[in-house]
């Protein structure tokens, strides 16, 4: 699942994902569109937390099945 699939699947647009996780949404754009990848741990887990999944799943190594994560 891609991350422009993880976001809609949230009912989130690129701008409040942005503003959840403190990135740009011209950068949440550009990893969207695949002018920017492999992003830095910091990116992944704030993502990942953002759409409360699993890290592993921002990075498409495992489709979205795995168990949400808990909020603490």
């Amino acid at each position: 699942m891609t991350l422009e699939e993880l976001r809609i699947r949230r009912n989130m647009s690129q701008q409040q994902l942005a503003n959840i996780t403190g990135l740009t949404q011209g950068y949440i754009s550009a990893l969207e569109r695949g002018a920017k990848n492999n992003p830095g741990q910091v990116v992944v887990k704030k993502l990942a937390s953002a759409l409360n999944v699993q890290r592993d799943v921002v990075l498409g190594l495992f489709p979205d099945t795995l168990p949400v994560l808990e909020k603490t």
